[in-house]
């Protein structure tokens, strides 16, 4: 059994402390928050141990892996603290802020033969394994081009103020505004995207803050709340992939391949529906009907239909996930990080993986003032299973 500590109580670790129940290998040993009153808050509700520092936290030899739920400016030096502690880290997106701290991060753990991973886990998902099973058995030939959407709708228009978590933990949604849609979200299709394709040898990128009025204020420190980037993947398909925070809601995959196609309806749902069709297979009896219907009104009915057969999912009823829309185990993640390190191995989504996510998001986030091509400098080794573990250098 792994003992971890979480580090940040505020609105994810309610995700987090819901979706431990799914992994009893893991021991929650105890948390900390640099707000006392966050703490006692969190502590309480869950009958958790609180630390009363980050030192005790860090002090403690029950504790193998530190979960760094902090906000994502606090990235970098927790992780650190805890690195230089000789704990395993598994933090929260992204790595850091700047690449040079996160390719820091990364230096560190390897240097002193800990493992450093990050969240998402939602491409640990049983929907990403039925895609996974699906593409490896060339069901819908060569992927050519994929398209990635994380569009969460006009959130800052919603009442967002009101929104809390299990404990109580308030919505932070003008940190959100300011760190911006795309490194808050595109982990979340990246994740899936670089498991199933590989590294990104290029991309073209674009962001721009187009809604400034978010109804907090000053607007001088906002982030983009829209990107968009193709993305060239050296395994061949080309992505493109959208984050915004006003088109209507939609976090789906489309991959198309030169015998069919696969569309994910949410990546954010653990067991989100998937359908693959293939080129020649005859449209079910409701398809047909409705191209009828299109046909003869003379006009494009306003919904569409999931094409193809659905494919079928392991069983994951007795598993608990949040609410809609977070239905993620968070905590798989740290569960494959445990199970890793325990064997001598590191978990696909750690080391130089992380680091590859972390860039790319930082290259799209940051295209609004830079703009054109980039090339990362980032990358990884992709022979074996995306799912699966490799063995540590």
């Amino acid at each position: 059994m792994a003992g971890i500590a979480f580090v940040g109580t505020g609105f994810v670790a309610d995700y987090y402390m819901t979706t431990l129940a799914n992994h009893p290998e893991l021991r929650l040993a105890g948390v900390f928050d640099e707000n006392p009153e966050a703490t006692a808050r969190f502590s309480t509700f869950h009958k958790v141990r609180r630390y009363s520092s980050m030192e005790e936290l860090l002090g403690d030899p029950a504790v193998a892996i530190v979960v760094n739920l902090t906000n994502p400016e606090s990235h970098y030096a927790i992780s650190r603290l805890a690195l230089e502690a000789e704990k395993h880290v598994y933090s929260e997106k992204p790595l850091a802020m700047n690449l040079d701290e996160a390719e820091g991060l990364v230096k560190l753990a390897a240097e002193r033969c800990l493992c450093l991973a990050a969240a998402p886990a939602n491409g640990l998902s049983e929907a990403h394994t039925a895609v996974a099973a699906a593409l490896a058995d060339i069901a819908i030939g060569q992927v050519r081009l994929v398209y990635a959407e994380m569009e969460d709708g006009p959130v800052f228009r919603q009442n967002w103020r009101t929104w809390r978590s299990r404990s109580g933990a308030s919505w932070p949604g003008r940190h959100e505004f300011e760190i911006g849609c795309t490194l808050e979200h595109a982990g979340y299709a990246l994740s899936w995207l670089v498991s199933l394709f590989g590294p990104v040898e290029s991309l073209s990128a674009f962001s721009a803050l187009t809604f400034p009025d978010k109804g907090i204020g000053n607007t001088a420190s906002l982030g983009p709340d829209f990107s968009v980037g193709c993305l060239n993947f050296r395994s061949g398909p080309v992505a493109r992939l959208t984050c915004g925070l006003a088109a209507p809601k939609s976090r789906s995959l489309t991959i198309l391949g030169d015998a069919g196609s696969i569309v994910v309806r949410d990546l954010w749902d653990h067991n989100s529906p998937v359908h693959m069709e293939r080129v020649g297979e005859p449209r079910s009896l409701l398809t047909k009907v409705l191209g009828r219907v299109e046909h003869s009104l003379g006009t494009t009915l306003p919904f569409n239909l999931p094409r193809g057969r659905r494919l079928r999912l392991g069983e994951t009823s007795s598993l608990r996930l949040p609410g809609f829309p977070s239905q993620i185990d968070f905590c798989a993640g740290i569960a494959a990080m445990a199970e890793a390190v325990e064997q001598g191995s590191k978990p696909f989504f750690s080391g130089d993986v992380a680091l590859h996510i972390t860039e790319i998001a930082l290259a799209l986030s940051d295209a609004g003032g830079r703009g054109g091509s980039y090339r990362p400098r980032s990358g990884f080794n992709r022979t074996f299973a995306p799912a699966g573990s490799a063995p540590l250098r």
